[in-house]
């Protein structure tokens, strides 16, 4: 068996937008947002500057191997009426498709685990699509599936 490279999951840094940008496109691709139905512009850039600003309550971990980024993960915290402290939701979880199945999502969602446990926070949580069965099998062996169904409406400014 082939050993895989060692693999850093730290904080996005400002030099890290080109390695970013490809993830993150790689990213909402993955989920139909590419070629006419891709972002706005605008969304990727303050996306990007809220990674950056203190003030925002949303942070991205990225995971290195070899000098190279294979994967991104975004976060964020907010309050809950069933919790006094913190809880986090894990946004966006992706890992170049070259190198799936080598442990980048779970060392993302580990490293998410860990900037929570430093916030305060008592539960982190995610959503994914049914048909992600890939995402869906990682999941099940790093959380509790609760049974949730999520559901949502589009507000027309």
């Amino acid at each position: 068996m082939t050993a895989l490279p060692p693999l850093q999951i730290r904080p996005v840094q400002l030099s890290d937008f080109d390695p970013w940008l490809a993830l993150w496109d790689g990213y909402n691709a993955f989920y139909g947002r590419s070629g006419a139905t891709a972002l706005p512009p605008e969304i990727t850039r303050t996306t990007w500057e809220r990674l950056h600003n203190p003030l925002e309550p949303v942070f991205a971990l990225v995971a290195e191997s070899q000098g190279e980024l294979v994967g991104l993960t975004h976060y964020l915290f907010h309050r809950s009426t069933t919790r006094l402290g913190p809880v986090c939701y894990l946004q966006d979880l992706f890992a170049d498709a070259r190198r799936r199945g080598q442990g980048i999502g779970k060392a993302l969602i580990h490293g998410v685990y860990e900037q929570a446990a430093r916030a305060g926070a008592s539960r982190v949580y995610w959503q994914t699509q049914a048909g992600n069965e890939a995402g869906r099998a990682l999941y099940d062996k790093v959380a509790e599936h609760r049974g949730f169904i999520v559901y949502g409406h589009e507000i027309q400014a």
